[in-house]
């Protein structure tokens, strides 16, 4: 599977996934993340960001059960 960072825009890497927050996570207080918080992760293929989002969405194995991430994910492209 191939990842880049988002800072360098000269690859092949066509296929993200955006993460971002609720506006009402408390992650996003300005002393913690800020409420404009987002990250990108860049795929060579459609199949590797479909994976790799599928495993985004299951269950961390380290969370408490009953508790779930509260993060937004986007397949985007460019």
């Amino acid at each position: 599977m191939s990842q880049s960072d988002s800072s360098n825009p000269d690859t092949d890497l066509r296929f993200g996934i955006r993460v971002s927050m609720p506006a009402d996570d408390p992650m996003a207080m300005p002393h913690l993340l800020g409420d404009n918080w987002q990250s990108e992760r860049w795929y060579a293929s459609e199949d590797d960001r479909d994976r790799a989002m599928a495993k985004m969405e299951k269950q961390p194995p380290y969370y408490r059960k009953g508790d779930t991430p509260s993060v937004i994910l986007e397949k985007i492209s460019r």
